[in-house]
């Protein structure tokens, strides 16, 4: 990929991070308990999430420059980091974005499986889906388990276009949002910023896993 158009999708998700706060706030509701609050936490501040969102543009850019499948993760992304604002401001993943971020996935991918005449990928997408939604599940399940199901439906989305790079994609993207969750946790809980009985989001790690793990499949 040329320098200009890495530099240009760099600029969209810059302009897609300047609208993600507003949208954000408006998916946004009172928690009950969240973080030891009753009160909504700040969202994505509005000078930090274009950055944010550029580096996460930039860095699908590079690392899927020549799948023909790009355009399919940059616009789950963009859904990912409104449902990520939304997740650390209230303990929620609303329906309609798991649903919208699907949609993309599950529609782009198809059609990306379409014209590079590769129908077979939708094959491992599926599969992803299949694998990473029914994992989340019976960690749903588990005593004691926090995990809610707007949590598994997020990870069931993410394994779509992580099933669609293969089977490495896939387990990292299944494994490093629990080491990148379970990091942060220990390091609030030695800093004393949270208790052991307090409600932490885990959609921000299932979306940065899973980013992650595009990068290195």
């Amino acid at each position: 990929m040329s320098a200009a158009a890495l530099l240009l999708i760099g600029l969209l998700g810059a302009l897609v991070g300047l609208v993600v706060p507003r949208l954000a706030r408006r998916f946004t509701t009172p928690p009950v308990g969240s973080w030891g609050d009753p009160r909504p936490r700040p969202g994505p501040s509005t000078w930090l999430s274009p950055a944010v969102a550029a580096v996460v543009f930039a860095g699908l850019a590079v690392a899927r420059a020549d799948d023909p499948a790009l355009p399919v993760f940059l616009a789950v992304a963009a859904v990912g980091l409104v449902l990520a604002g939304v997740d650390l401001a209230c303990l929620r993943l609303p329906d309609p974005l798991v649903l919208a971020a699907g949609a993309l996935a599950l529609g782009g991918l198809t059609g990306a499986a379409m014209l590079a005449g590769t129908p077979g990928r939708m094959l491992d997408a599926s599969a992803g889906a299949v694998v990473a939604g029914a994992a989340h599940v019976l960690l749903a399940l588990l005593p004691g388990s926090r995990l809610g199901f707007g949590d598994v439906k997020l990870a069931a989305v993410l394994g779509a276009p992580l099933g669609w790079l293969g089977r490495d994609a896939l387990l990292a993207g299944l494994l490093l949002p629990h080491l990148l969750h379970g990091g942060l946790v220990l390091g609030l809980l030695a800093t004393r910023r949270v208790r052991r009985d307090t409600l932490l989001p885990l959609g921000p790690a299932l979306l940065a896993g899973a980013w992650l793990g595009v990068l290195l499949g």
